[in-house]
């Protein structure tokens, strides 16, 4: 016999946030730091500059490279999208209109994440108690407060911040990953309405069409993936996605046979049920397809590296920040639903979540291959939310109003520091930390900060008074809290990150040394990151790891300058000039220059 179910939500507290609230929330995560940065570093800058020689014809469209270097992250699909909006865009900022195609890929992720909540949420095995004597959520109104939910906690994810804004690969792997689990949450949630034979699963005219919807979207989520450089993750993800549409397609014909009245309804909803699996078992054979015949060195090459190379310490430590704070909710979820773990709502995103987990642990970056785990883990964390005490409520909320509301303080603090120079302290810190560093005023950047702020305390005003029962309420102070300090670093901290993130000021250094007319400049040892932003910037030709006779200029970094007697003959150059990031003193850049012959 199973065992009741641990979620209890009454008919009031299966409301929906305001769509004005969730449309404001959204726009205030999205927009900021995708809006007046410079591409910041690694991944970001190197991207960026293999977009723009994409767009310039620097680069072939079909075996990307900068410079003839290989990309730092492989992919197609997201390189071509930045270089295509450059091209279509190109009279307006290079830097700018490159990130539109990731913006709308942040926002599809947040979408992906909706739905599938909202589908899982339909699920017979996820519904609420019934009470003795009614007033319990309908099953509709459960679903949609549940998917504004699971928004407000994939918003909340400290790691997303970061990552999410960057014109970079991991948007557009995030955004698949989150398609993959719109499309399995469907799929299922089709068959699990197909068994329960509700008319609104019994109707032939729709059953198709949901069918080719469902498999649409799992094969966008395959297929980008692969093009984004997620082979293996695309068919781990499709092969278990697959595996729980046929769990799920098994366990239920005893219920279709019990539910239908005629033997040729139980035919045709077996039917549509096949249907359903054999598209996702073909989706699975095609993606080991390409990955056998495309990405069968990558695993190869994993294998080789089963030790993190992060560190176990650093991994967990990464683990407990990155994923904060879906992981302890997630947890809880796990233990309440522990009668419960085998059904799909639990076991499909842990499953998924074990999995890009499981993976970050075994690759050399372990922060980019955790953002796969995110959507599955605001799924778990939002099926934990029925389940929560109102003693468990109200420590999350006094956690998020201190957290973020001593952190936004900080923020604001350290900005009046260098505005001002008071309080003394921190403006020393900045001074160290960022040497050669000169802060101007934004009137438009502050007046947002500010409005966001009064936004901030209304919502802190809002959670202490309201009383209306509601199954995100525990999440709108943890959603807004990191909305709040995102939107006031990319407004109040925006010039400071961009000269301590960016190699824009190392490039704008290095153009004012080079001559305009330097056609030709080497480097040794500078990444691809730096090679961007010069590119950009100084508009020269560089040629990378290569000393050519033609060139008379030569770019050398901290790394190789100890053995530069290795590379040239030092005494056919001189030392012009040394530029340095100037958060990172450490890391400079030497200019050479070969002198000419007497």
């Amino acid at each position: 016999m199973t065992p009741p179910s641990p979620a209890i939500v009454t008919l009031s507290g299966a409301r929906r946030l305001p769509r004005w609230a969730l449309a404001l929330l959204t726009f205030l995560y999205v927009l900021p730091g995708f809006i007046g940065r410079e591409p910041w570093k690694e991944a970001d800058a190197s991207a960026f500059g293999l977009m723009w020689a994409m767009a310039n014809g620097q680069s072939a469209w079909l075996d990307p490279s900068f410079l003839g270097l290989d990309p730092q992250t492989p992919g197609l699909l997201p390189y071509w999208c930045g270089a295509l909006f450059i091209q279509l865009f190109g009279g307006l900022n290079p830097e700018f209109v490159v990130r539109i195609p990731f913006a709308l890929m942040l926002i599809f992720a947040l979408s992906g994440v909706w739905y599938a909540v909202y589908h899982l949420a339909h699920l017979r095995q996820a519904q609420p108690v019934v009470f003795a004597f009614g007033g319990q959520a309908r099953r509709q109104d459960y679903a949609l407060a549940m998917a504004d939910a699971a928004v407000l906690a994939f918003m909340a994810c400290l790691g997303l911040a970061r990552i999410g804004h960057e014109a970079a690969v991991d948007v557009f792997q995030l955004a698949f990953a989150a398609a993959l689990l719109w499309g399995i949450s469907h799929a299922i949630a089709q068959i699990d309405r197909l068994q329960a034979h509700t008319p609104y699963a019994a109707l032939p005219t729709f059953l198709h069409r949901r069918h080719l919807q469902s498999l649409t979207l799992g094969a966008i989520g395959v297929f980008g993936l692969m093009l984004s450089g997620q082979p293996s993750i695309a068919l781990i993800f499709c092969a278990l996605a697959t595996a729980f549409l046929i769990h799920s397609a098994r366990g239920g014909h005893a219920d279709s046979r019990a539910t239908t009245s005629s033997l040729s309804e139980h035919t045709l909803i077996r039917q549509h049920t096949t249907r359903h699996v054999m598209g996702w078992c073909v989706l699975t054979a095609v993606a080991l397809v390409l990955w056998v015949a495309f990405a069968l060195p990558e695993s190869y090459a994993l294998t080789a590296a089963l030790t993190p190379h992060v560190g176990w310490y650093r991994w967990v430590k990464l683990l407990v920040w990155f994923t904060w704070p879906a992981w302890p909710l997630a947890l809880w979820g796990l233990w309440r639903w522990r009668a419960h773990w085998r059904f799909t709502h639990v076991a499909l995103p842990l499953c998924l979540a074990v999995s890009a987990v499981v993976m970050s642990a075994l690759v050399v970056n372990a922060t980019r291959q955790l953002v796969l785990a995110l959507p599955a883990m605001a799924v778990l964390a939002t099926f934990a939310l029925p389940t929560l005490r109102r003693r468990v409520t109200a420590l999350i909320d006094w956690f998020a109003l201190l957290f973020f509301s001593g952190s936004g303080l900080i923020i604001w603090i350290i900005w009046l520091a260098m505005q001002t120079g008071f309080p003394a302290q921190p403006a020393a810190n900045v001074a160290r930390l960022a040497p050669g560093f000169r802060m101007e005023f934004s009137a438009i950047a502050t007046l947002i900060a500010a409005a966001v702020t009064l936004l901030w305390i209304g919502v802190i005003r809002w959670r202490t008074r309201s009383l209306k029962p509601a199954i995100w309420k525990s999440l709108v102070l943890s959603a807004s809290g990191s909305v709040w300090c995102w939107l006031l670093l990319t407004t109040l901290w925006l010039p400071l990150l961009n000269h301590g993130l960016s190699y824009g000021p190392l490039a704008r250094q290095l153009s004012a040394v080079l001559p305009q007319d330097a056609s030709c400049v080497n480097s040794l040892g500078l990444s691809q990151s730096q090679l961007s932003a010069l590119a950009f910037h100084t508009r020269a030709e560089l040629a990378p790891e290569r000393i050519d006779d033609a060139c008379t200029y030569l770019l050398v970094s901290s790394d190789v300058a100890s053995t530069i007697e290795n590379h040239i003959d030092l005494p056919k150059w001189a030392l012009e000039a040394r530029a340095w990031q100037l958060n990172n003193r450490s890391e400079i850049i030497y200019v050479y220059q070969r002198l000419q012959a007497p």
